[in-house]
């Protein structure tokens, strides 16, 4: 019983991985495309996210400041899910929603990225951001999955959405990894041609 849920496990993500790889490739290219441009012009991208996505937000830009497969300058990325005193100032004196959105009207500026993720697409405390970042003439790459949720509803044609064709969490986040990785590649070869691996 237990190597048979294991194994399901395996196979529904591989499943799904192999499904989404044609519906994502399109807007996964266009978020390297993006990323690239503003990082060229000396812009920055910002990275949020909750629970599992916190983590994926935070492995994207330790990704981009340290490197992904080969040896680079740093590039500025900063995850908005790490510094624990802005975190329980802002969820203690204004709310849990605001603990992204306060960081981006501090750091974001126009031409910046705000990188969000959001499972169902309907996380408080990262619409807010994406309010946040929309007011600032930032861009906003949104990870999501179950359709897109209200973040689906509130981009703009300037954006770009990579809505993984699924409802289960686990299988989203998965998916959002391998985005993850396809968008640093993606921006190393960008960077630097050829391919990555050496």
């Amino acid at each position: 019983m237990t190597n048979q849920r294991i194994l399901a496990h395996f196979h529904e993500s591989a499943e799904l991985k192999i499904q989404s790889a044609t519906v994502l490739a399109p807007p996964i290219a266009q978020a390297i495309e993006m990323m690239f441009a503003a990082l060229s012009n000396g812009n920055k991208i910002l990275v949020c996210g909750n629970g599992g996505s916190a983590a994926d937000a935070q492995h994207f830009a330790a990704e981009l400041v340290g490197r992904f497969e080969r040896e680079r300058f740093p590039l500025p990325a900063i995850a908005l899910t790490t510094d624990t005193s802005i975190l329980t100032a802002v969820a203690n004196d204004y709310s849990y929603r605001e603990i992204f959105s306060k960081q981006v009207q501090a750091f974001g500026q126009a031409g910046d990225i705000l990188l969000a993720f959001s499972t169902s697409g309907n996380s408080g405390n990262v619409v807010a951001a994406i309010e946040a970042a929309l007011e600032r003439e930032m861009r906003v790459v949104a990870l999501t999955g179950k359709g897109g949720g209200e973040i689906g509803k509130m981009l703009t044609d300037a954006d770009v959405h990579i809505c993984v064709p699924a409802d289960r969490t686990a299988r989203i986040q998965e998916v959002h990894l391998v985005c993850i990785h396809s968008i640093c590649d993606g921006i190393d070869v960008a960077l630097f041609g050829g391919d990555v691996h050496e």
